[in-house]
């Protein structure tokens, strides 16, 4: 099954333009699963639904989250498709197991004035501190999720046009707007960034840290975790929580949900609305105000 699996996985990042974290994860999600197998004696290209009903059961009782079960067995489908499409197999054992039923969860959000006193911190002029500042500014002005925005070269960002490049999963690329206290923000950390591309050989990224090298997705989500604690929000805030506060008060401003879905790049509208909220004083107003009969 190895030789299987090592075939799917660089046909997803080869063919498909899959990210570096869904190979990652799609190859130990199969490597559990050809253990699981090996350890029943059963061949993975003969393995029938009822074996890898069992695998997901097994799953269940270790109490995986649902999530994470769905992704597992999203991963045995793609495998398994790729195996049919190979003549490996004479069908998709995994087709017919049903997905676990979601749990429909908010994800945590911070309201106008909450984005407001994050991004009006009090910030020296020190380059990193100026960093913080511009990095904070593009998410919440973007919606770009930390993957994209780490991924940032320095002729990425279009200061006139307030215009951004990013390149998002599959490797799509797309433009991005931006606003005026966004654009304050980066040309204020472009003119620092100098003094920390002098620490270290960098290339053209455009975020940076202390030692001079590329900021990493989890350096993003210290630093995010650090600025909300100065900050009167007891909730927990991640990146992503920017990426949901953008979308939603986009929509609660009167944005179409399609323009909203193209600026976040995702392929699918029902993915956009998972990001979207309107609060209860909004949706009364609307209401109030649109309804004949109010």
């Amino acid at each position: 099954m190895k030789k299987a699996i090592a075939e799917f996985l660089a046909y997803l990042e080869h063919e498909k333009n899959a990210s570096s974290h869904t190979v990652a994860a799609y190859g130990r999600d199969l490597g559990q699963v050809a253990a699981y197998l090996k350890e029943r004696g059963v061949r993975w290209d003969k393995a029938g639904n009822v074996v890898l009903r069992g695998y997901l059961a097994e799953l269940h009782e270790k109490k995986r989250a649902k999530a994470t079960i769905g992704r597992k067995l999203a991963s045995l489908r793609s495998f398994y498709d790729f195996c049919l499409r190979k003549r490996w197999v004479a069908e998709n054992p995994a087709r017919v197991l049903a997905r676990p039923r979601q749990d429909k969860r908010v994800p945590s959000f911070l309201s106008e004035g909450e984005a407001a006193d994050l991004l009006d911190l009090p910030r020296s002029s020190e380059p990193l501190d100026l960093r913080d500042r511009a990095l904070l500014e593009l998410l919440y002005a973007t919606g770009i999720r930390v993957s994209e925005l780490v991924g940032i070269e320095t002729g990425d960002i279009h200061a006139d046009e307030r215009l951004v490049r990013v390149r998002g999963k599959g490797k799509k690329e797309r433009l991005v707007p931006f606003g005026t206290k966004a654009r304050e923000a980066l040309e204020d950390y472009r003119r620092a960034r100098p003094v920390l591309a002098g620490r270290g050989d960098v290339g053209e990224a455009f975020f940076l840290n202390y030692r001079g090298g590329r900021l990493t997705t989890r350096s993003v989500q210290r630093l995010v975790r650090k600025a909300i604690r100065r900050t009167a929000v007891a909730r927990k805030i991640s990146p992503h929580s920017l990426r949901h506060s953008f979308a939603s008060h986009l929509l609660g401003r009167g944005a179409d949900l399609r323009v909203i879905q193209e600026l976040l790049g995702h392929a699918s509208l029902s993915t956009t609305q998972k990001y979207t909220h309107v609060d209860l004083q909004q949706l009364l107003a609307v209401y109030r105000k649109s309804h004949p009969r109010s």
